[in-house]
């Protein structure tokens, strides 16, 4: 906790802010404050979690009021255009902020901005991704609400003078409890933000967690009901001979994992190549327009269509659609679930390249209970053998969200929570097993880390590696090297020795270009031997360095470069420039501070 300076009293007439943190720190232990502070942020993102679901269900009944089940509506390609342009109309002149992705968003913050997340996403991501969902954009909640929980935990904490490990893990809390509130899923969420978010928590920080997930949980309960938010009845009990099946399961929802991920990346790269901002949501929503019409299954998060998945019903696939008429033909059953899986991926990261916002979690449990149906009747279509549908589209749905969100711990728990499946438990867990193994292979990062693991701003389950991502290059750079300019004579070197207290001198010239060191270790015999001062030039006593450093090098880049060389200092270079130096000293002492910081209780 940040210390109250002890003269404030006698300069100025204390707030009842401060009045408060001082009684605080007199009465109430730091970790009896978090646990306080564990049901004010659970209860809070519980509610922001309420608020974003009633206002999307409020718009689309509010949209969709009236349509013919039996016919296609070209509404459906009006509204996501409505929605998006409102969303990016908001952004750009309301907020004129970034509003960003949801749960990277809060991985950002805690790997790269010490847990602070900005006031305003307390209620950004709630307006933009009501509007984005609520008019048809094919995405989900579960990120923004994320985001908005931890943007609620991150800037309590900081009003209430936490430090940087409180902060982290009210931030962490929160967002737990967010996830707990908008799945009904306590159990599920604390599991989301130890594997997800991937701190490395002891046993008496984990208590927070489990006090903001049962508070979020309940204030869930209290405002959308307790039950689950997908009605599921195993049908038959879990057979043995299954077992080939579900593992044929787990690798196809793996390699769907995998085409969900490279299908996003791919699309949303393309649409960050377009200047106009204009242009995004035309060429957006356009396509989501005439994906929406076609396919009316993908209009907005899809947890109708999941439903109606878990109960092996087929007929909502057709509903609102212009193929109504084939509803009952099995082949056009298939070719529907298969144009849903691969259009849905589409649909998804069009809505995020037009500008809207939304969330991961949805898109990944429609695509994972439609591709489990499909496998489903494929086996009975090809007399391979016969399974139950529905469970099969339940383990599906936990093979997806462990694949692409590369969490299989999460996404057992999630599944089996959001159903009440725990019948199906076994098969749940050698689905999301093997999917996660299976897109691991080709894909080291999930979809929310592969942006930030890229440029080095992801925090990690090693400790190590965790606390060396904290620290960078700027804050340990070293300037008081004096450098000798590399026209210079052994004479004019000397006289820079003498003003110096560092036995290391760049060469450079009078632009800054560097060309090497000077080690006094290497020129002691040359120096007290005035004959030569005029003599030898600086240019031959430099040594090149083995290794370099530039100031866009990450950390871990830093320590790999020490490793491949003796000496205790590495040049920093910027675009080629001479800026200082970084020393292993310096690297090592900060590393233990923010260790000690990081892990004290």
């Amino acid at each position: 906790m940040d210390k109250i300076f002890p003269g404030y009293f006698f300069m100025n007439k204390p707030s009842f802010r401060v009045k408060f943190l001082i009684w605080r720190r007199n009465h109430i232990s730091d970790s009896q404050f978090l646990m306080i502070l564990s049901v004010l942020v659970g209860i809070t993102s519980g509610l922001a979690a309420v608020v974003v679901k009633k206002s999307v269900h409020a718009i689309q009944s509010f949209l969709t009021r009236g349509f013919d089940v039996e016919l296609g509506n070209y509404l459906y390609m009006l509204y996501p255009t409505i929605g998006i342009l409102l969303v990016v109309i908001i952004i750009r002149y309301f907020l004129r902020k970034p509003v960003g992705d949801g749960i990277p968003n809060v991985l950002y913050a805690i790997s790269k901005n010490s847990s602070i997340i900005k006031p305003y996403q307390m209620y950004a991501s709630v307006i933009t991704s009501s509007l984005t969902v609520g008019f048809g954009g094919s995405v989900g909640l579960e990120g923004p609400t994320v985001s908005t929980g931890g943007a609620i935990g991150s800037n309590i904490g900081r009003m209430l003078n936490l430090d940087y490990r409180g902060l982290t893990l009210l931030v962490a809390a929160a967002s737990a409890g967010a996830m707990s509130a908008i799945f009904k899923s306590p159990i599920a969420a604390i599991i989301f933000a130890l594997e997800v978010l991937m701190l490395d928590l002891t046993m008496t920080a984990l208590i927070p967690l489990l006090i903001a997930s049962i508070s979020a949980a309940l204030v869930s309960y209290m405002f959308l009901g307790q039950d689950f938010i997908y009605s599921f009845r195993v049908q038959g009990i879990f057979e043995l001979t299954d077992i080939p099946y579900y593992i044929a399961l787990g690798i196809l929802t793996g390699f769907v994992s995998l085409y969900f991920t490279r299908m996003y990346f791919s699309i949303t790269n393309r649409f960050d190549k377009l200047n106009s901002w204009w242009l995004k949501i035309l060429v957006g929503a356009a396509i989501l327009g005439v994906l929406i019409y076609f396919l009316p299954v993908l209009y907005g998060e899809g947890y109708d269509v999941v439903s109606n998945s878990l109960h092996g019903n087929f007929t909502y696939i057709f509903n609102n659609s212009i193929f109504y008429d084939y509803r009952n033909n099995v082949v056009a059953i298939m070719l529907m679930l298969i144009a849903m899986v691969f259009f849905k991926s589409v649909a998804t990261s069009v809505t995020f390249g037009a500008g809207g916002i939304g969330g991961i979690f949805a898109p990944t449990l429609f695509l994972g209970a439609n591709t489990g149906l499909f496998f489903a009747e494929l086996i009975d279509f090809t007399h391979i053998g016969s399974v139950e549908p529905s469970s099969f589209a339940l383990v599906g749905m936990a093979g997806l969200i462990a694949g692409v969100i590369h969490a299989p711990l999460t996404a057992i728990f999630l599944i089996a929570e959001l159903t009440g499946g725990y019948g199906l438990f076994v098969p749940l867990m050698i689905v999301s097993t093997i999917s996660y193994t299976t897109i691991t292979y080709f894909e080291k990062t999930s979809i929310y880390t592969r942006q930030l693991a890229r440029r080095g701003e992801l925090f990690t389950h090693n400790k190590d590696k965790m606390v060396i991502s904290l620290m960078n290059v700027k804050e340990l750079l070293e300037t008081e090297f004096l450098p000798v300019d590399k026209n210079g004579t052994l004479g004019d070197l000397v006289k820079v020795i003498k003003k110096s207290k560092r036995n290391v001198f760049p060469v450079i010239d009078k632009e800054y270009n560097f060309y090497g060191v000077v080690h006094l270790n290497n020129i002691r015999e040359v120096i007290f031997k005035p004959e030569l001062y005029d003599e030898v030039k600086v240019t031959n006593l430099m040594n090149e360095p083995m290794a370099m450093a530039h100031m866009d090098d990450s950390m871990e880049q830093i320590v790999e470069k020490f490793q491949k060389t003796p000496h205790y200092n590495l040049v920093v270079l910027d675009e080629g420039k001479y800026v200082g130096f970084v020393s292993r000293a310096k690297v090592f002492s900060k590393y233990r501070n923010l260790l000690k910081k990081f892990s004290s209780d």
